[in-house]
């Protein structure tokens, strides 16, 4: 019973405030504008002030780890190359393969990953490492895998690639754990004015970030393409961290790191992906129904994942 508590502690919290801004936006107290703005604001101010401010603050000798960040990227890339091979040799609509292969393996790890660990340890704990380990890695094999999958297309296209490069040295969130990093290898001690501001704007992060998620939840689009949906949120939220998570903890991975890989394995489709297949060329719509189902189906299947943790004394 105990465990099942503290998964459920973990878990429901975050998703009732998911709820809170679904319900939100029904109500016409939020519309469209404001839950993009929201989410603008997240990305662009909070969330990267969060990492900063929990990197800066911390010793970075006894908290970075190459191991660490070196599993995320490996267990990452082997992932996609997996899913690529598999699904371009299995999957008969050929329009949509890219869509497929970008919903099955990028996870919303900056959002939800911060969101679950903070809920749980207090701070942003190992998420900016799983974060440097992934992130980039998933914007890069995105812009390859839509590029190559786009059906009027011929090759890789050169402008995404540049596009998802500059956007990778200008993204908030790396800028925000890069400065972070910097500071603290370098011990420099925020003076205590600049530490309660950046505090004040730290602890809005994650509440906002659920509600922005919430408020942009549409159930409609989930029951389009219900078979290929199903199949990417059985990739994504059990068999991926079935057979990387046994891994991780053989390598000695627990608490905090291995939360952080969880949601690095098992979280969501981010809505990023939506955002980037539009933009390059593809219909969108089984991006939307992932995105969709596996934000709703992650809420059991978080909650079973760390129950087990939990059982086996790992988290």
């Amino acid at each position: 019973m105990e465990q099942l508590l503290f998964s459920l502690n973990a878990t429901v919290p975050v998703f009732l405030v998911m709820v809170a801004g679904y319900a939100l936006k029904q109500c016409r107290v939020v519309d469209e504008p404001f839950v993009k703005t929201l989410n603008q604001f997240n990305y662009k101010i909070t969330l990267p002030v969060l990492l900063f401010k929990d990197i800066a603050e911390s010793d970075f000798y006894s908290v970075w780890d190459t191991k660490y960040v070196l599993y995320c990227f490996f267990v990452t890339l082997t992932s996609i190359i997996c899913i690529w091979l598999i699904a371009g040799m299995t999957y008969r609509n050929k329009a949509q393969l890219g869509e497929f292969i970008q919903a099955s393996y990028r996870s919303s790890a900056a959002v939800l990953g911060v969101a679950f660990i903070q809920n749980i340890y207090g701070t942003s704990g190992m998420a900016p490492l799983m974060i440097i380990g992934t992130v980039p890695l998933y914007n890069v094999a995105a812009v390859l895998v839509l590029s190559f999958t786009d059906p009027s297309a011929h090759g890789v296209d050169k402008t995404s690639v540049k596009k998802s490069l500059r956007g990778i040295l200008t993204n908030p969130i790396i800028i925000g754990i890069a400065l972070g990093m910097l500071f603290s290898a370098s011990q420099i001690r925020l003076p205590v004015i600049a530490s309660k501001t950046l505090n004040n704007i730290s602890v809005l992060a994650t509440p906002l970030a659920l509600l922005g998620l919430g408020a942009g939840f549409e159930g409609k689009k989930a029951v389009k393409q219900l078979v290929p949906t199903a199949i990417i949120s059985c990739l994504k939220l059990l068999v991926l961290p079935a057979l990387f998570l046994p891994l991780a903890v053989s390598m000695g991975f627990t608490q905090e790191k291995l939360v952080a890989i969880l949601i690095m394995l098992g979280s969501p489709t981010t809505v990023s992906c939506y955002i980037m297949a539009k933009n390059m060329n593809h219909e969108g719509t089984l991006t939307s129904s992932a995105v969709v189902a596996t934000t709703f189906l992650s809420s059991l299947t978080l909650t079973m994942w760390l129950f087990l943790l939990r059982s086996m004394n790992l988290i």
